[in-house]
């Protein structure tokens, strides 16, 4: 078996992954559920034909190079199995080495003419650490010029020690890297590719399969939430409508819209592939309202839900909670603090909502467990780490909530946002995307903003006892201090904390003259020992937790509880 590795074309690189999807569907039609659970490296390595594993060793990362040139495919040597098409075609293993913290790397070369050049998938099983590449011209004379990169990337690094490998995780990087490959243009890559070929313990099933009925409902803002209000829910394929109806409660006349649909895919599923989700956006509310709403989908209804809109007084609670990472644990926890706190007017998570975000069973467990919160109390979150899933994005979290596309303009839309709920401002920041890129978006919101009271929601703490992030105290921190933040809500560090009230990075007397920063957490965390934190006014190794916020006019109530509703911390400041 010869792979060529090279003369890869536009159809080529479009069918890797679509020959991977075509494979699937046959599966689907073949085997059953526990045989594809089953399904060994053999078995699917036997279902490819020479001229598909051919597209499988070229189509998985293409680019064009302008002079002869020296490749090198950088793989970590925790991954047990060789891609197949490496030695087959003609890459020899050298002694040359590296290692960054969590693995080390061999490197493996290789000759090529000037032109296109393809390599093959990192393999059918879902390794984290994909393989890099460095070209170099093979006559150092000659100025290299790297185009046409697939995956599309305007980015090529260089390697040199401190270089990362993974635009999904920059801080990781290489060490001691070898003399010869220093000043080589590097081909980065993110964590999650191996996905894209994944055919081995690839296939997973939901608990909650979707069906006729409307179920997953759920309320967000996208828009003022004094006179808007967005309803989303989850049908099986099949149905292709689906509207709202409402009224102001205690009346008959009704109001009803239709829904915008859209069809979301989640390939590895094996028991609820497709399914049909729909958004209807309620305009034109009276504002300190309650109304009752029910969802059809085609002949099926749903149960009367009710919702109340902001009131023009300058009273109100909210509740927010650390990571939940789809858990049943959470799930009570939800509903406990629903219940203890009716006059909440909506729940916010701070990162982390699953494991992993395109694992649309997760999200399925997620909304099963908190479905008679989500349904009744608008759910405004912002992205963790684990919700943007190793450098893939974060598609299947855009879809499934409808949010404000306020944001700064070089993100994805509703990855950061912000909205106004009474007299308080609530940044809700991305804090996996790049910080830089919203510090302009975040000074414009304070310093635009007229509200008594500002909050900031961010997944990753900038002061924890882990590892702190210096990049986000450089880029926000002076904002929150120039403007005053009151509170910024984080999770990602599995504990609880508040700090004294901070500004410049030193702890002040007075939270009328700094920030005060928090991490919580939405399920149980183990004892694991913590490093001091000077700043830190109280902390908790296990979980989990749930705060409740209360402010009238000028004055703010916090609290924070456990989930046997023992009050662990609270907190009244005064404007």
């Amino acid at each position: 078996m010869l792979f060529a590795c090279s003369e890869t074309n536009e159809q080529q690189r479009s069918t890797s992954k679509e020959l991977i999807s075509k494979k699937v569907s046959e599966l689907y039609q073949t085997k059953s559920v526990e045989e594809l659970h089953a399904l060994t490296y053999e078995q699917a390595f036997g279902l490819f034909t020479e001229e598909e594993l051919e597209i499988l060793s070229s189509g998985h990362w293409t680019f064009n190079v302008n002079v002869p040139v020296v490749v090198s495919v950088i793989r970590s040597i925790k991954q047990e199995r060789l891609p197949f098409w490496l030695k087959e075609s003609g890459f020899e293993k050298t002694e040359m080495t590296m290692h960054n913290e969590m693995t080390d790397y061999e490197v493996w070369q290789k000759n090529f003419d000037k032109g296109e050049i393809g390599l093959g998938i990192n393999g059918l099983e879902n390794y984290s650490y994909h393989y890099f590449v460095t070209v170099a011209p093979q006559n150092e004379s000659e100025e290299l010029t790297i185009s046409d990169i697939y995956p599309e990337t305007d980015f090529i690094g260089t390697m040199d020690d401190g270089a990362f490998v993974y635009g999904d995780w920059d801080e990781l990087v290489l060490l001691e890297v070898p003399e010869a490959l220093k000043g080589q243009q590097m081909l980065t890559t993110v964590r999650g590719r191996g996905t894209e070929s994944q055919l081995v313990n690839a296939f997973r099933t939901t608990k909650f399969p979707s069906s006729e009925k409307a179920d997953q409902i759920m309320l967000t803002w996208s828009d003022d939430p004094s006179s808007t209000m967005d309803i989303q829910w989850r049908t099986a394929n099949s149905i292709d409508t689906g509207k709202v109806t409402y009224r102001i409660k205690g009346t008959s006349d009704t109001l009803s819209i239709d829904a915008v649909k859209y069809e979301m895919e989640d390939l590895r599923l094996a028991n609820d592939r497709y399914v049909n989700r729909f958004t209807a956006n309620l305009i034109n509310l009276e504002a300190g309202t309650t109304y009752e709403y029910k969802i059809s989908s085609q002949d099926n209804w749903s149960e009367t839900q009710t919702f109340t809109t902001q009131s023009n007084d300058d009273t109100f609670s909210f509740i927010w909670y650390g990571d939940s990472h789809f858990s049943p644990i959470w799930g009570k926890l939800a509903n406990q603090a629903f219940q203890k706190h009716p006059e909440a007017a909506f729940q916010a998570i701070a990162g982390d909502l699953v494991s992993d975000g395109l694992h649309r069973d997760q999200w399925d467990e997620l909304f099963e467990y908190s479905k008679d919160v989500i349904s009744q109390r608008p759910f405004m979150n912002v992205i963790g780490n684990h919700d943007n899933r190793m450098g893939l994005g974060a598609e299947m979290y855009r879809k499934l909530f409808s949010y404000p596309t306020n944001g700064p303009k070089d993100l994805p839309t509703e990855h950061t946002y912000s909205f106004n709920y009474k007299n308080a401002l609530f940044l809700m920041i991305d804090a996996t995307s790049k910080d830089e890129l919203q510090t302009k978006w975040i000074e414009q919101q304070l310093s635009e903003s007229k509200a008594t009271w500002k909050f900031a929601m961010f997944h990753f703490p900038p002061y924890n006892w882990e590892e702190p992030y210096p990049n986000i105290q450089k880029e926000w921190i002076p904002l929150f201090d120039k403007y005053h933040v009151d509170m910024v809500f984080s999770g990602h560090i599995h504990y609880y904390m508040r700090s004294n009230p901070m500004k410049d990075g030193k702890v002040v007397a007075d939270a009328r003259d700094g920030t005060i920063y928090m991490i919580s957490i939405g399920i149980p965390s183990p004892n694991r020992g913590m490093d001091e934190e000077p700043y830190a006014e109280i902390r908790y190794e296990q979980g989990p937790f749930y705060q409740v916020l209360d402010i009238d006019g000028d004055s703010l109530t916090f609290t924070a509880k456990d989930s046997s509703e023992n009050v662990v911390d609270e907190l009244r400041l005064v404007k």
